[in-house]
């Protein structure tokens, strides 16, 4: 349709002719309401941002000679985070001579990546950033099954005892 009987048509209804293909041979056009799906695609745009995870990178710092007390606090606190869906960037920070063992960081990070295999994974492998050792955690996606299933088998056990109780006091 000639582009002068497109745009009567679509004032003879009270629309918009909207380029819909421009590079199309010929341009393809649709008559629509264009507020209207101005309005309908702002919509969908704000409805995809509410769906979107916001993935936050929560900061961890060690030092190569921790004690085992503050050891077991950080980690518990590093699992808090990934369990909430964050990602952990853990920093094990040398001075002054530490930085010549680089190798005490990494038993620490290895350590940590051990307390955690079940809970997260290894984003970014630890590397050695000036007097900063550097590893980025992950949560592990088959984390929350695992709680989820627990919390089953609990529920199991509880259901069996109860039964038993109440033939008891009926016998």
């Amino acid at each position: 349709m000639p582009t002068r009987e497109a745009l009567a048509l679509a004032r003879s209804l009270d629309l918009d002719l909207v380029e819909i293909a421009p590079t199309a041979q010929p341009p393809v056009c649709r008559i629509m309401d264009y507020g209207k799906f101005k309005f309908d695609e702002a919509q969908k745009a704000k409805e995809s941002r509410r769906k979107t995870l916001n993935v936050g990178v929560k900061e961890m710092k060690y030092r190569p000679k921790i004690g085992p007390g503050d050891f077991d606090t950080k980690t518990r606190l590093v699992e808090k985070f990934l369990n909430d869906g964050h990602k952990v960037k853990v920093t094990i920070m040398f001075r002054g001579r530490e930085s010549a063992h680089p190798e005490l960081g990494k038993k620490i990070l290895d350590r940590i990546v051990e307390r955690l295999e079940d809970v997260a994974k290894v984003e970014s492998a630890a590397k050695l950033d000036g007097r900063n050792m550097i590893m980025v955690l992950g949560p592990e996606k088959k984390a929350k099954p695992k709680a989820a299933e627990s919390s089953k088998d609990v529920e199991e056990e509880v259901v069996p005892s109860v039964s038993a109780e109440v033939t008891a006091e009926e016998g």
